[in-house]
Formats: C-alpha cells, structure tokens, sequence
C-alpha cells in the first residue's frame, strides 16, 4: 500500500467525497491534508465571516477523521510548496482533490498539478461540489448559456444524478512524526472577537449539515413555494454556508429532497421538489457564468454598464446601508441580520441590492464586496451572479426597470412586521400597518410609541420616486451603447 495525500479544500466532509473515495478504492495509504493559503485566492480573499465558518468547518473534520482512526494534517503557506514537502516528508506518489472552479484557484491548481507531474506525482482531480462540470454544458449554438431557463432545462436531460459515496467507517493511522499545526494558528477567528452571533446561529461542520438537510426535508420543504420568501418565517433551508464550505455536496440534497418526493407523492410536493431543486439550479448556473465569464466578478457581464453614472460622492449613503440606518425597516432590517448571524434572507438580499445599486445609485461592486466579507455563505459565484442580476448588468438578469420598493416588499412578505420587529427592535410597539413607513405615523405617534426620528430611527435616506427616476435616467443614458461580447471561454 502506498502513501498519498488527500487534499481537502471545499470539501470539507467524509461522505459523498469522490477524491477521498478513490484514493481509498486504489488501497492508498491516505493522508488527510488541509493547506490554508488565503493568498491563492487573489483578489477575492475570504472575508472575516467565512474565515470564522472556516475554522470551525476544519475543526469538525479534524475531530471526524479522528474517530475514524485517521487524523488531519494541518499546514499554512505555498499550496506547491507545502505539498511538495508533505510529499517528501511521506513519500506520497499520488495526490486526489476535488475541484475548486473560482478563477484565481483553476490557476493555482493548475500550477499544483504541474508541478507534481514535473516531480512524477499521480495527479488525480475529481468533481465534489456541482451537480454538473460547469465547462461541461453549452446551448444548440455551441455557447455558454446566458438564460437560466434554457440552462436548466439542459441540465434536466442530463442523465440522474449517481448515488451519494457513502463515508468511510475507518481510516488508516497517520504516522506521528508528520507534523500538523494546530488549527488556532490559522488565525481565522476575529480578534477583538465579535463573533456572539454567529456562534449563536450556527452550528457547524458535516454533521450539523445532514441534522439541517433531515430537518428542513421533513419540515419546511412541503410548504417551500409559499413561505421560501418569507423572512418572517423558517421558510428556506439555511443549507448554503454547509453547501459553499462542502459539508453537504448537492448531490446529497439532490437525493434527500427527490427521496422526500417518492414518498410522498402528490402535487404539492411534486411543486416543493421542482421549486427547491430549481434553486439549486440557480447555483449551478452561477458557476457556469464564473467559468466562462471569470472577469464578471469585478466587471459587468453587460459591457454597456461600464459607463454607467454612478452617484460620484456615496460613501455616507453606503455606511448607512451597511449598518441598517437607511431609514427603511424592511432594509435595515437585512442588514442587521446580516451583521449579526452573517446571513441574510434571500427576498431581502434582493431588496437590499436593488437599494443600493439603483436608488442610491452605488457601484454594485461596493456591496458584492460588503457581502463577501460579511456572509458565512460568501461564494464567488452566487454573490457574482447575485449582485449582477440585482444590478442589471448580468446574465438573465432583472431588467433595469424593475427596482423594488422596499415599502411594498415589507407589506407583502413582512405583512405583520414580525421580522421588522426581530432585527429593528426601535420600531417593534408600531402597528403592522405603519412599521414598513414609519414616518407616516406622524410625530404625535410616534411619541407616544417612545419614537423620536433622527434619534433613534432615521428618516428615509432618500425618496424613492425620485430616486428611482434618477435610476431610470442612468439606464437610459448607457442604452443605446453598443454591446461588446464579453471575452469569455469557448467551450
């Protein structure tokens, strides 16, 4: 039996692993490693919240391959070069990964697999973390898709989906003298540490990952398509930092959820499985668009919004939404929620951006990068295709018109205002019928509700029929400017 390295990056978790799974069905002597090397991820370093979701996701894999009789070799530094030291330090002849598809790091695996190859290593990579290879699906003309519909209908003719590999009951021992450093030494955990409330929201790790997937499945999935917009309620499954961080693969939920619909057959939930499914098709799509698109991350997939005039003096106006003082319940909300738990709900996240990028007219890329840093469930992808289909500029995107009115959104998917209430406790004595508007009210009442505007809620940031008009005008200005194709990858 020969040694060889596993080498754990997005896939933190034992089941449903294709690299760990092999490199056990080619009888290798395996050594579970983890390198952290933020660098490698270029201009896109993971922000606090994913770093803190990183280091306890690390943690409960460590402590699961442990019960296995295995253990994790932590290092920090030069992915290249720390392999290249394991290699010599255990005489590995072959390394197994799953891909990574975020631009920066196709480069440095890339440059890995060269460089191993170059010292007669056995390089072998696998897909742990798609339903499908991004690279691998094109349309009629032989392009990539730019239409989410025509995307997944593509996907659904694709043959089903395998099996989920089942995780290992015992792993081989990892020889002692090959050193680890502790986890703590990553420093990924803030300091000064103001982490309460993520550690309050989450549990983290493969395990809380399957607890949450067997919950939602046997919960809220049957009532998904009414509720899922709902930030009033636990309308959604709260399974994307678990995704993003490989503790659960797709196609775990893939099976659960398909599973849940056998045997329970009816309309309903024939309606619960293709609405949730489709969603996990929106991420799909995401990183088909990453990967022949890799510049859409800093610029817009729309060539004409290159032009687009941007309030040129926004950064109060950005702080403001960035620390829930935008005068908007429903907004503030959201990022409160943001800041506290490092997650968001979907409906709000789409309200918040609309906020931002067209009534306040802010660069798009400020609040995919306060996003990034602020999300436990940051990914490259979905915040990509996320902030560019807020702002109009991307993929299928919503059109430019269509700017939300978060006084509107607030009554239809907060009607009682319990999430208002939650998240802006200032505001939680008004009547649901003016918490969404509060300065309607009048000062009288709220006075009498212990409300003072400007001193403790403020005032609407802006109004938004005249900011929307403005909005509408910067469309117009870039509309006739003529497309450019984008320089993506030919399939």
């Amino acid at each position: 039996m020969t040694a060889a390295l596993v080498w754990f990056r997005r896939d933190l978790r034992l089941t449903d692993n294709p690299a760990l799974s092999h490199a056990l069905n080619d009888r290798q002597q395996i050594i579970p490693v983890f390198v952290h090397a933020p660098e490698e991820y270029g201009t896109w370093t993971p922000g606090a919240a994913s770093n803190w979701w990183l280091h306890h996701s690390v943690t409960a894999l460590a402590a699961a391959l442990s019960k296995r009789g295995s253990r994790l070799v932590v290092r920090c530094g030069s992915s290249i070069e720390t392999l290249r030291q394991l290699i010599s330090q255990c005489g590995a002849r072959r390394v197994y990964w799953n891909r990574c598809y975020e631009p920066a790091l196709q480069r440095r695996d890339k440059a890995v697999e060269t460089a191993l190859e170059d010292l007669g290593i056995l390089c072998f990579k696998f897909n742990g973390s798609l339903l499908y290879e991004p690279g691998s699906l094109q349309s009629g003309a032989g392009r990539p898709f730019r239409v989410f519909g025509a995307f997944w209908k593509a996907c659904q003719r694709l043959p089903p989906q395998p099996e989920p590999l089942p995780a290992p009951r015992r792993l081989p021992p990892v020889a002692p003298d090959l050193q680890s450093v502790s986890i703590e030494a990553l420093q990924l955990l803030p300091r000064p540490r103001w982490d309460a409330g993520l550690t309050q929201a989450w549990t983290v790790g493969e395990q809380a990952a399957a607890a949450r997937l067997a919950e939602f499945v046997s919960g809220a999935l049957k009532d998904y398509p009414t509720l899922r917009d709902r930030p009033d309620t636990f309308g959604t499954s709260r399974l994307s930092p678990h995704l993003h961080f490989g503790e659960l693969s797709p196609r775990q939920i893939f099976h659960a959820i398909n599973q849940w619909q056998a045997v329970t057959p009816s309309a309903g939930s024939i309606r619960a499985t293709e609405a949730f499914l489709r969603e996990l098709g929106w991420r799909e799509f995401a990183y088909h668009l990453l990967h022949h698109f890799p510049q859409t991350p800093d610029r817009p997939l729309d060539s004409r919004f290159e032009g687009f005039p941007w309030s040129r003096d926004y950064l109060d106006a950005l702080r403001s939404w960035q620390r829930g003082r935008t005068g908007y319940p429903i907004i503030d909300a959201g990022m409160r929620e943001l800041w506290s738990m490092g997650w968001m709900h979907n409906r709000v996240r789409m309200i918040a951006a609309s906020f931002l990028v067209k009534n306040l007219r802010v660069p798009w890329v400020e609040g995919e990068r306060w996003f990034w840093d602020t999300l436990v469930d940051a990914d490259l992808a979905n915040n990509t295709l996320g902030w560019q289909w807020s702002a109009g500029c991307g993929a299928d995107a919503a059109p430019y018109f269509r700017i939300f009115n978060p006084i509107l959104q607030g009554r239809r998917f907060d009607p009682d205002g319990t999430y208002v209430r939650k998240w802006v406790p200032e505001l939680a004595t008004l009547p649901a019928k003016s918490i969404h508007q509060p300065w309607v009210a009048g000062a009288p009442t709220l006075r009498r509700h212990g409300i003072v505007l400007d001193r403790d809620y403020p005032p609407p940031l802006v109004d938004l029929s005249e900011s929307r008009r403005h909005a509408l005008e910067g469309f117009q200005s870039i509309k006739t400017s003529p497309r450019k194709l984008p320089p993506g990858r030919v399939p």
